[in-house]
């Protein structure tokens, strides 16, 4: 793992698991089922599956047209009955998901050492408007970029270009910091840098290549920038 800071000009940040627990769906569960997580775990999972599935073969989603169909896929696989108004009810907690505790100060600092910031996410603008006002950091953005903007979810190597080109930044002068194991394979294939946010206290996967430093919180990631 060598991450040169030297070439960091910017900062990219991934969205669902790195600034907001995904797996907090579970509570809006709760009324429905007594495996709430299971429920939410087989749900975040298919979404994902469908957005790897879509890029293959070429067909695009929105975000929350995934989160909608998943869901009903994770509740009929646990054999939970909720009408249609119930079921957006449930969907609609990806609006209101837990923000971990070191976003703001950790970001904050980012800034405040000089890097411009923006979230590359794989989520649709509304969900995003929705993060960044609960996250309260909306100060510290030079910009939010969906995968809607080119109808191609990460890790294609496309969308981190496109967030490269938005910002007027080189590949190589960029680095993503993300708690996906699939997002840093993305990224560095698209030639940026990466910092993976360990935020489940385990090992990394030894199936593709190593990002280039690992934190467990993003209070760290200012000294991280500064260390030569």
């Amino acid at each position: 793992m060598t991450l040169d800071s030297s070439r960091v000009d910017a900062v990219l940040v991934d969205s669902y698991s790195t600034l907001v627990d995904v797996e907090s769906t579970r509570h809006a569960l709760e009324p429905y089922t007594d495996e709430p997580r299971a429920v939410a775990r087989i749900w975040q999972l298919r979404s994902r599956e469908y957005a790897v599935v879509g890029n293959a073969v070429g067909v695009y989603r929105p975000a929350t047209e995934r989160h909608r169909h998943a869901l009903q896929y994770a509740l009929d696989v646990h054999g939970v009955d909720v009408s249609a108004a119930d079921r957006e009810e449930i969907l609609a907690s990806y609006h209101d998901l837990d923000v971990y505790a070191d976003v703001r100060d950790g970001l904050e600092a980012v800034r405040d050492a000089g890097y411009s910031i923006a979230i590359l996410s794989n989520g649709d603008p509304t969900l995003l408007e929705s993060l960044v006002e609960t996250a309260e950091i909306d100060d510290l953005l030079r910009a939010t970029i969906s995968a809607d903007a080119i109808e191609t979810y990460k890790p294609a190597a496309k969308l981190y270009e496109y967030a490269a080109t938005r910002l007027d930044v080189a590949p190589e002068a960029l680095l993503h910091v993300t708690a996906s194991w699939s997002d840093v394979n993305g990224a560095l294939n698209a030639g940026l840098q990466t910092v993976w946010l360990d935020r489940t206290d385990r090992s990394w996967e030894q199936y593709a290549r190593d990002p280039d430093a690992i934190i467990d919180s993003l209070r760290d990631l200012p000294s991280l920038l500064s260390s030569p």
